[in-house]
């Protein structure tokens, strides 16, 4: 069987990371890891992700949604991890996923309009429990609505209180949310939760390959420009077989985070195995693509200057979301020797 993106899926792609690129470029994306002060959260790019639908992805039509699927979602996760985008897009897509999977009418007719339209921001934990405090959940000082774990499954928690915390990943703000109580959703069976985490764990394992991607291009032009001894620095054989491998390993991670998607979506038999295989090969691909990306653009890609550690923070942090490679790769153990 050929399994590839369709040409709607590709244009798509294209659209999110043309605007990135013509309208919130690393400049732009320097300007909020350097404002650590700020709440990280560009009107622009909001602006253009309401309005292009990024934020709609996964929402009913009949909520004012795109209707669409997880293979959609994880091209736009795709693509801001290869832009290395700042803002709450992922948790207000995986909020309206929670409310989608286990809300009620009410609930949905509620939320589901403003966060597909942008008019509210979302955040997702898994870490934790209402009550009590929710610790680095991403743009909790922001979030007009957080899902979080409960006694009873999820709640939706509205007006907490939070205290900003600190992360070595400038394109992203953390805060320890307390939320001293929230409206369950009723729907939430040890199912739905399983599933919202496999949703989860498949758009961070996108934006991980997006991020191996992108340190790959970015390494490989700039190896083949770079002059050593009068040659191209990317014509040595240490280098160019290191690359050759990353790209390999990089090649099967999107292979991966695509088939994963798509199982999900499907309800598939092997989709446990699927997200943690994608997981766990983003997680190892990210960080080698990223380390590999400093160690080889020489002295310049150890600089503040340099856009190197924007891909190599972010992968580090991602990669540990969701479960890490060793936790995926523990988990696929016990899934194939049943």
């Amino acid at each position: 069987m050929f399994f590839a993106l369709t040409e709607d899926q590709r244009e798509f792609d294209a659209a999110v990371r043309g605007y990135l690129a013509d309208r919130f470029d690393l400049e732009a994306v320097r300007a909020v890891v350097e404002d650590p002060s700020g709440d990280g959260h560009p009107a622009s790019l909001w602006k253009a992700a309401a309005e292009q639908g990024w934020l709609a992805v996964l929402v009913p039509e009949e909520h004012d949604g795109l209707g669409l699927g997880l293979v959609e979602a994880q091209v736009i996760a795709r693509a801001l991890g290869a832009g290395v985008a700042p803002g709450p897009w992922r948790g207000t897509v995986l909020a309206a996923e929670a409310i989608r999977l286990a809300g009620s009418d009410e609930q949905r007719a509620a939320w589901l309009p403003r966060l597909a339209g942008g008019d509210a921001v979302g955040a997702l934990t898994l870490r934790g429990s209402v009550p009590g405090t929710l610790p680095a959940v991403e743009y909790g000082e922001i979030a007009d609505v957080v899902v979080a774990r409960s006694a009873d499954g999820l709640a939706l928690v509205e007006g907490a209180s939070a205290v900003r915390q600190g992360s070595y990943d400038g394109s992203v703000r953390l805060a320890a949310v307390e939320a001293a109580e929230g409206q369950a959703l009723p729907g939430a069976t040890a199912e739905v939760i399983d599933e919202l985490a496999a949703r989860a764990t498949v758009l961070v394992a996108a934006d991980l390959v997006g991020i191996a991607r992108e340190a790959i291009s970015r390494t490989v032009a700039y190896d083949r420009e770079r002059q050593q001894f009068g040659v191209p620095v990317g014509s040595f054989q240490a280098i160019k077989h290191a690359l050759a491998d990353l790209h390999i390993g990089v090649t099967m991670a999107e292979h991966a985070a695509l088939y994963a998607a798509h199982a999900v979506d499907g309800g598939s038999a092997d989709a446990p195995l699927a997200v943690s295989v994608a997981k766990a090969k983003a997680s190892d691909v990210a960080i080698g693509a990223t380390a590999a990306m400093i160690q080889y653009h020489g002295g310049i890609g150890y600089t503040w200057e340099h856009e190197a550690h924007f891909y190599y923070k972010r992968a580090k942090r991602l990669a540990g979301q969701f479960g890490d490679a060793d936790a995926h790769r523990a988990r696929i153990a016990d899934l194939t020797m049943r």
